[in-house]
């Protein structure tokens, strides 16, 4: 998500909020644009998710979600009651969780009802965060998805684990304990735990090729399938240096754990907060 779409979503985010009592609130209504759903219908569906999952935290659903009714200006001068529901920061924070976060409105919200401090910048960093830890989850699911697939043609752990490491040989044109020296990585972390989002991005699409290279050319024995990982990789870093990056020249990232660790502290801070405003 780039800088200025950043600054863009969280002015009307800032917009939309008010104060009730004493207690920051957004309207469901207003949300349900903001989150870019088109039918009240669909976005109620999303609000009841996160009532359930307020519910399940052993927090007060009417606290967090109270029902309201507001009047809408119709054609002609007509006005119209319509059913709406006040959301406190954890209520809209809960909605985001339950969206799409595919969508760009969905993945800001997540981030920015999240952080305390209503600062734009802070909100930015916390989606860097967000969007390395997420690409981290992703390869992880790809080499797992990966992993089966090669089982199923022959090839056992110890032999994906071969091919992984040549891959990443020629992805960064580094044998895998020379680039864990260079990036300061544990002997026994994973060096994606470390690499930047790029390169986790970049490990992960010649994961993709692979899987489907092997599944469409039905290729069977670690060899042929090494092959066919170390071309990939190739591939993926030609592109890369291309365009002026050279993977193994870029420096190693925070430890994708402990990002993890402060995304989830915020995620209970917030947890927290909203318990000490009853």
């Amino acid at each position: 998500m780039k800088s200025e779409e950043i600054k863009n979503l969280f002015s009307q985010f800032e917009a939309a909020a008010s104060v009730l009592e004493g207690v920051e609130c957004w309207s469901a209504r207003e949300l349900q644009e903001l989150l870019g759903y088109s039918k009240w219908e669909n976005f109620e569906k999303v609000v009841q998710k996160a009532k359930d999952s307020c519910s399940n935290a052993g927090e007060e659903i009417a606290y967090h979600f109270p029902d309201v009714r507001k009047t809408i200006r119709m054609p002609k001068g007509a006005e119209k009651e319509i059913v709406d529901v006040l959301l406190t920061r954890y209520a809209c924070y809960l909605i985001a969780q339950n969206g799409d976060s595919r969508k760009e409105e969905i993945a800001f919200a997540q981030n920015y009802f999240a952080v305390q401090t209503r600062r734009a910048e802070l909100v930015e960093q916390r989606i860097l965060e967000y969007e390395r830890v997420k690409a981290r989850e992703k390869l992880s699911q790809t080499e797992k998805q990966l992993s089966s697939i090669l089982f199923e043609r022959g090839v056992d752990n110890q032999g994906f684990a071969i091919i992984r490491s040549k891959g990443d040989q020629a992805l960064f044109n580094l044998k895998t304990h020379m680039l864990k020296r260079k990036l300061g990585v544990p002997d026994s972390r994973p060096i994606a735990d470390f690499l930047p989002t790029i390169s986790i991005k970049a490990k992960d699409l010649a994961a993709e090729m692979t899987g489907l290279n092997v599944q469409s050319k039905d290729m069977k024995g670690q060899t042929k399938i090494e092959k066919e990982h170390i071309d990939n990789n190739l591939a993926v870093r030609n592109m890369l240096t291309d365009r002026g990056i050279v993977p193994e020249n870029l420096p190693p990232a925070e430890d994708v754990k402990k990002l993890q660790r402060k995304l989830d502290k915020d995620e209970k801070k917030l947890v927290k907060d909203s318990k000490k405003k009853k």
